[in-house]
């Protein structure tokens, strides 16, 4: 049984998802928000496999929440506006609706969902770290540690929570070790972790009081 959560600040919205949720035998739909705030208190208690989320609210808007969670369920987007398509599937989107959908659109999101989650459920152990070679040692970095890593020459410095950690590797090596979803690389000098970015523009990403030139090239 898939465990969801419902946001939007629209109370139809909500109510056509809890009407649609209803008919289908491997959702639990445990709780609707009109306020996102109110929904990331919910997550730090409780467990959950899927999101139903709304890009366009006040406040924060889905994509910025979804930034804020450093674990996030599949989340499959929901909202009345086309253009944000392609920033949904760049946050790994399971599916993106575009309001109003009937119940078979919804059904087909949810089934990708399912599928997903099967999945995930074999029995895989899940490595979530990685050594890095600093000196004759190997430090192992956790991959919710790390806020960013810079290049420095043919080195990688890796800046976490408790530490920084110089590692000889390459830039092009450390992202191939990185889970995908999870970090993107913004600049030939640097890599992020998504879920630690607070905000950013054309130019730079900031994550505390560091500024991280974005290039030309790249984009999150």
């Amino acid at each position: 049984m898939l465990r969801t959560i419902a946001i939007d600040d629209e109370a139809p919205a909500l109510e056509i998802i809890k009407n649609y949720a209803a008919k289908v035998p491997f959702l639990e739909l445990n709780a609707t928000f009109l306020d996102a705030f109110e929904a990331m208190a919910y997550l730090k208690n409780e467990p959950i496999d899927l999101i139903f989320l709304d890009i366009k609210m006040p406040d924060i808007s889905g994509l910025e929440f979804l930034r804020t969670l450093s674990r996030p369920p599949m989340v499959i987007f929901t909202t009345g506006y086309q253009e944000y398509a392609v920033q949904s599937y760049d946050h790994n989107a399971v599916d993106y609706l575009l309001k109003v959908f009937s119940l078979e659109r919804f059904l087909k999101a949810c089934n990708k969902a399912y599928d997903l989650w099967q999945k995930s459920q074999a029995n895989v152990p899940v490595i979530d770290y990685i050594f890095v070679k600093d000196g004759y040692e190997s430090v192992r970095v956790f991959f919710d540690d790390i806020l960013y890593i810079e290049a420095k020459g043919n080195y990688a410095l890796f800046v976490t929570k408790q530490q920084s950690v110089v590692g000889r590797i390459t830039m092009k090596e450390a992202i191939a070790l990185l889970p995908k979803p999870q970090f993107v690389r913004v600049h030939k000098s640097y890599i992020v972790a998504r879920d630690k970015i607070e905000k950013f523009d054309r130019y730079y990403a900031a994550i505390g009081t560091k500024k991280i030139p974005i290039g030309g090239e790249y984009k999150i």
